[in-house]
């Protein structure tokens, strides 16, 4: 089978990023063009990928290209997604897939009548500690799940003038921008929601429009809690990027900074009068490590080799549009909330509903 002809459009941040993956999958798929409104980007871009063209206008690809990576602000994936897809070429979006919720149903609604595979990248649905994880919570490891924290502590401060300070660019602030990775994965790993809070701050943030901290708390219809805590404001951290999955026997730990799974088997027995001291596993040294990866945090290798199976096979993503919608619709109801004080309503928003 040919390879399948890819493009960059938006050759800033992310471009190097994704410059590993491309030479992993080079038997599957050839950069044949990028575009950036900044030529110099998009020349010195198309250089490292090996691209043909280097092109100012997105457009201009077209003839040269099967499939399009849009890397670009989220204010302009919508106009970008639905002309690609109109043009005949396949499109994966980086996240979130568009800043309105009838932006995201006019790229649906365009990817369903081009017949074009359409898949937001989010690529933790492919890391595979989260893959195991989502493995172990299906099968009831350590028995009925109660609990899930995500937690995500980083130090994100752009340069001065940079899009991402920007709410209009950004579509809101680290919540939406960051957290909609994580909500995807409470959806994923929970089910359908009911209600929710949550609660955002700038303080320790102070170049960034809107939040950039938060806290978000999702109750599911089995009764399960998820909580997602992010921050682009941690000048230390313990957690790095971990998942804890409190359940009946134990807890799941999923410590991706350091690529490893623990199950910790807790107590046997009653809990002793007095305390839980010497009864739960007090340190990783007793854990029972259940898998053990050298991957990135992200798993963009993955992801886009499901992004070129889709398009040879005509699957539907496992991060197609329609789910990731729901995502942005639990983000969007949260966030109204949060500005009248209230918790949010989330019923109807579930996976299978668009």
């Amino acid at each position: 089978m040919s390879k399948i002809r890819l493009g960059i459009i938006g050759c800033g941040d992310m471009e190097g990023a994704h410059q590993e993956t491309f030479s992993a999958l080079a038997d599957r798929v050839v950069i044949t063009g990028t575009a950036d409104i900044d030529i110099s980007r998009a020349q010195h871009a198309a250089a490292n990928l090996g691209a043909e063209h280097a092109v100012q206008d997105y457009r201009d690809l077209f003839p040269y290209v099967d499939a399009v990576l849009v890397v670009t602000p989220h204010n302009l994936h919508h106009e970008m997604g639905v002309t690609s897809l109109k043009a005949g070429k396949h499109v994966l979006m980086e996240k979130p897939m568009a800043v309105s919720e009838a932006e995201c149903l006019d790229l649906i609604r365009t990817a369903k009548s081009s017949g074009k595979t359409l898949m937001t990248a989010y690529p933790m649905r492919f890391q595979p500690l989260v893959v195991k994880l989502k493995e172990l919570i299906d099968a009831k490891y350590l028995g009925e799940i109660f609990h899930v924290g995500i937690y995500t502590e980083q130090h994100t401060e752009p340069p001065p003038g940079h899009w991402i300070r920007s709410a209009q660019q950004l579509g809101g602030g680290q919540f939406f921008s960051h957290g909609c990775h994580y909500v995807d994965l409470l959806l994923w790993f929970l089910g359908n929601p009911i209600k929710g809070v949550h609660l955002g701050t700038r303080r320790g943030t102070p170049w960034m429009e809107k939040e950039g901290t938060s806290d978000a708390v999702i109750v599911f219809e089995s009764g399960a809690m998820g909580h997602h805590f992010g921050t682009w404001g941690a000048r230390a951290t313990r957690h790095g990027y971990s998942i804890h999955v409190q359940a009946e026997r134990g807890m799941l730990e999923a410590d991706i900074t350091n690529g490893i799974i623990y199950a910790h088997h807790g107590f046997k027995g009653p809990t002793p009068r007095g305390g839980l001291a010497g009864t739960l596993s007090p340190d990783v040294k007793d854990a029972e490590i259940v898998m053990q990866s050298h991957s990135a945090s992200k798993y963009l290798q993955g992801e886009l080799a499901h992004f070129l199976d889709c398009i040879e096979t005509g699957a539907t993503p496992l991060t197609d549009a329609a789910g990731s919608l729901q995502g942005l619709r639990v983000i969007w109801r949260m966030e109204e909330a949060e500005a009248q004080d209230r918790f949010a309503d989330l019923r109807g928003l579930g996976l299978s509903q668009v």
